[in-house]
């Protein structure tokens, strides 16, 4: 009895524990414990966790320390906030002591739940501060192999080849070394680097965490990213090493094999600071300068867009590890670089899956094609044995010829690796500074099979994907198969074109076209925490933008395009809606603060070319599905969607200075929005006919969801929207721009039955086009033309609707961060279940739904310290409930 007593007491204290209000998850600058933290007031975020339901917080706490053995003694000796009373739990400020560069600080967190009821407090968080000014630099210096001269310099890049007298413009992809010693215990050492175009490094012969291409690509005129890293655990006594090896990226493009731009910035440099805190209080600092001995590494051609060489039987043993005579190395010279370094915020790109073949096929002698079965961004990997001096080359590609053989056509060419072995056992190897799209990999020179013909044996081959490490956060299923496969489509041109800036494809082009950025953001957004990475990519346009107010069309802007490829307002207004929608799903104030007055300078440079208000410039509804092949917008005529864009960009404009508090700035911009509303409908709409400009799907659809219409008009508008889908037998003909508005107005207005009948198909160009023919990642065009790219960031804009209209997983109007949830399904067609999840900044939101006979039944999971409405469709006995944090069931009834 008495045993049954105690484990009936235990059993309850365990479920008091997890019904309490925990904060979880904290975040320092949306980043778990992160280091090279460069904000001097961070921004702190928590979780909480409850098993209880209608939970959520009226106050907290915060503390933070420079040593963790204070905060267990509850002392926060760098800032204790006390008790704010408060349900801000997303980006709170810092506000303690000034923190000093390079230094550690760790933090925890308590609340207080709506009834007053205090939780004990988080576990320990920290993150690590970078270096905020030059002179936190401790004088550490750009070093290189050797410096381009001025003359050489291609600044801003040539678009294509450039001029044939520059030649081949090779150059010496170097490697660094430097020795030091350590005579102390040590309690910490952070490493501060910055390598151009790319770069990695090693300690004592080992590399310095998982990342593929550091640093981000920047716009390296202005500033470069630099990479921290704590190397604690890689030291040792006595004598260390530091290594080195650095590529061209986006630095420097020499003049051979394919290329999309030709320039240079300046050939391969470095700079680093080493921090060693010892036990004893002390440190010791070891920066770049022409003390580090530098050599050419093994890695004999690099390059962003035409592949990678290395010879194997140049490698130099041993070179960065204790011990090495580098007697034959030359003294590193010093040189200069970028006029700013900022820490590296976004998650790093790193190899995040790996392929193993699904098939190969021999071609002829030595030549083989190896299908990984699926169309991704990477590398590819071999173990290989031979001879010294053997030479494979491997040429990967995302389709085949009709004779099985590597097809770059339409996605770069020639784009290949090399590698020369050194002929001891087997060796394996993989490129270190460039990457591709592709699907298959046709191996030269070598052969998968043992035997008499010479030649070196693959032993293995393998694709490694890389991207963005970003966390997914998001999940969708259903119980239609064709949209589970559409789901996997988008996801993968998601996944492979998302790296240091958001790609347009991983081979051909690489850049950073803006357009996407908010036209495919809340796609992106449901499936990965992107938070720090559109900080970044904020900032890449604020570089770019011109003295006249222009935000080109790609950021960082490596190449001056021509026409409506430079400035096009579709894609220079990402500056102004991938900030604002960047708040509404993080509540990120202070990204609309960076933004802020390039945002502003845009909209006067756009106000600047109208002429009666009205934009007749720029490339429009890119790729949309008319007549001729597809390019720049044939169904809906030159200024619809820019002008609706501009009018768009106002509005914005308003209710962003409304959030930071210009108060007097919201009429100025209300009124504005109002004259070039007024002058769009006089110029597009017929009040006959109810139709905007030809009538096109994307023309009425960016009328709608950006509120031109008026309301007397709007139903009308919508009719005439539903009536040219009908018309075109469901058939979609909205392209980049256009498409996404096309569902969004479908959706707004309760037509996604429309939606599903447009896309449930494989018989016209769309998404199930794409996959009859053959598409494992979205592509480029919607008829799967091999003529362009089948890897395509664009067009995925079906994956937002999944989400928000199918699963029902939207945001209130004027939420922010998903704060005030709305559950609104929408199921249609054939489909009796769906479920979704997406994990905002407050916690994971969940929404299923199935349908049995005449019985609709929801499920939903809502994180505490929010609150939610559940809408039923039409025709249910119930039309919504308000919940609180919790899970719930509702089963409603037809009528």
């Amino acid at each position: 009895m008495k045993r049954l007593l105690l484990g009936t007491c235990f059993l309850l204290l365990i479920m008091a524990v997890q019904a309490q209000l925990q904060p979880v998850r904290l975040r320092c600058e949306f980043r778990v414990d992160p280091l090279g933290v460069d904000v001097q007031r961070p921004g702190l975020s928590w979780e909480l966790k409850s098993g209880k339901k209608n939970v959520g917080q009226s106050a907290y706490r915060i503390l933070v320390a420079d040593a963790p053995g204070l905060l267990s003694k509850e002392q926060g000796n760098i800032w204790d906030s006390r008790k704010i009373n408060a349900e801000a739990s997303v980006q709170v400020p810092y506000n303690g002591k000034p923190l000093q560069p390079g230094k550690k600080y760790y933090w925890k967190v308590m609340v207080w739940n709506e009834k007053n009821t205090a939780s004990p407090f988080s576990s320990v968080a920290s993150w690590q501060m970078g270096l905020l000014t030059d002179a936190d630099w401790s004088g550490a210096r750009w070093i290189a192999y050797e410096e381009l001269p001025d003359s050489s310099v291609i600044l801003p890049f040539a678009h294509g080849n450039g001029k044939k007298a520059w030649g081949q413009r090779k150059d010496v992809l170097p490697l660094f070394r430097k020795s030091f010693g350590i005579k102390k215990a040590v309690t910490s050492a952070t490493v501060f680097i910055s390598g151009l175009g790319q770069f990695e490094m090693s300690i004592n012969g080992k590399k310095a965490g998982d990342h593929f291409l550091d640093p981000g690509w920047t716009q390296f005129s202005k500033k470069a990213q630099y990479v921290t890293f704590d190397v604690t655990k890689q030291l040792r006594r006595g004598e260390n090493v530091i290594g080195v090896s650095l590529g061209n990226g986006f630095y420097y493009i020499p003049g051979e094999r394919y290329r999309k731009l030709t320039g240079a910035y300046g050939y391969p440099k470095m700079i680093a600071k080493i921090r060693v805190q010892y036990k004893d209080g002390s440190e010791q600092t070891i920066v770049s300068d022409n003390s580090w001995s530098t050599a050419p590494s093994p890695v004999f051609f690099s390059s962003i867009y035409g592949g990678e060489d290395y010879d194997a039987s140049k490698e130099k043993s041993g070179w960065d590890q204790k011990g090495y005579n580098d007697a034959g190395w030359k003294r590193a010279v010093v040189t200069t670089g970028p006029p700013k370094l900022v820490a590296q915020s976004a998650a790093p790109v790193k190899v995040m899956q790996v392929f193993n073949p699904v098939s190969k096929k021999e071609l002829s002698k030595g030549v083989w094609v190896y299908d990984l079965g699926q169309n991704f961004s990477g590398i590819p990997s071999i173990k290989v044995s031979g001879k010294k001096g053997d030479t494979v080359r491997l040429r990967p590609a995302e389709l085949i010829n009709a004779d099985g053989s590597a097809n770059q056509k339409a996605t770069g060419a020639p784009h290949y690796y090399t590698y020369v072995l050194k002929g001891t056992g087997i060796e394996e190897w993989q490129p270190r500074f460039t990457y591709y799209g592709f699907r298959y990999v046709q191996v030269e020179g070598a052969t998968p099979h043992a035997g008499n013909t010479g030649l070196p044996v693959i032993k293995k081959l393998k694709g490694l994907h890389i991207r963005n490490s970003a966390d997914e956060i998001g999940s969708f299923s259903c119980s239609n198969a064709l949209f589970n496969k559409t789901n996997d489509l988008i996801r993968w041109a998601i996944r492979s074109n998302m790296v240091s800036v958001f790609t347009d494809c991983p081979h051909r082009e690489k850049l950073g076209w803006l357009e996407e950025t908010h036209l495919m953001g809340a796609s992106v957004q449901y499936n990965y925490d992107i938070a720090a990475l559109i900080k970044k990519v904020v900032h890449d346009m604020i570089d770019a933008q011109t003295p006249e107010g222009l935000i080109p069309d790609i950021a960082p802007e490596y190449v001056h395009f021509d026409g409506g490829f430079r400035d096009s307002p579709e894609w220079g207004s990402a500056g102004v809606i991938f900030p604002w929608y960047a708040f509404q799903w993080y509540g990120d104030t202070a990204i609309l603060r960076d933004a802020y007055p390039m945002m502003k300078k845009y909209v006067h440079y756009l106000k600047g070319k109208a002429k009666g208000h009205i934009l007749y410039f720029g490339l429009g509804d890119w790729f949309d599905l008319g007549p001729n092949r597809p390019g720049v917008s044939q169904l809906t005529p030159e200024g619809v969607t820019s002008t609706a864009t501009y009018y768009y960009d106002l509005t914005i404009l308003s209710k962003i200075a409304r959030v930071l508090g210009y108060k007097s700035e919201v009429p100025f911009f209300e009124d504005w929005a109002q004259t070039v509303k007024m002058a769009f409908n006089k110029k597009f709409f017929n009040t006959i006919t109810k139709q905007y400009a030809t009538g096109s799907q994307a023309a009425n659809a960016m009328a709608l969801y950006m509120g031109l219409v008026e309301p007397r008009d709007r139903n009308a508008v919508v009719q005439n929207l539903v009536k040219d889908i009908r018309a075109h037998n469901n058939a979609l003909t909205g392209g980049d721009v256009g498409y996404r508005y096309v569902l969004r107005a479908l959706e707004d207005a309760g037509y996604s039955d429309v939606i599903y009948d447009m896309n449930n198909r494989s018989d016209v160009p769309g998404y199930g086009y794409q996959l009859a023919h053959g598409a494992t990642a979205l592509t480029e065009s919607w008829a799967a033309l091999p003529s362009v790219s089948n890897n395509h960031f664009m067009l995925g804009h079906l994956m937002e609707w999944f989400y928000s209209g199918l699963c029902g997983i939207r945001q209130a109007e004027g939420s922010v961060g998903f704060k005030a949830i709305e559950i609104r399904p929408h199921p249609v067609g054939s489909i009796t279940h769906a479920r979704a999840q997406y994990h905002s900044v407050y916690g994971l939101i969940e929404a299923g739904w199935k349908k049995e006979g005449r019985q609709f039944t929801v499920t939903v999971s809502i994180p505490p310290n929010t609150t939610a409405t559940v809408y039923f469709p039409p025709g249910y006995d119930q039309q919504q409930r308000k919940i609180g944090s919790g899970t719930y069931s509702f089963t409603v009834k037809l009528k």
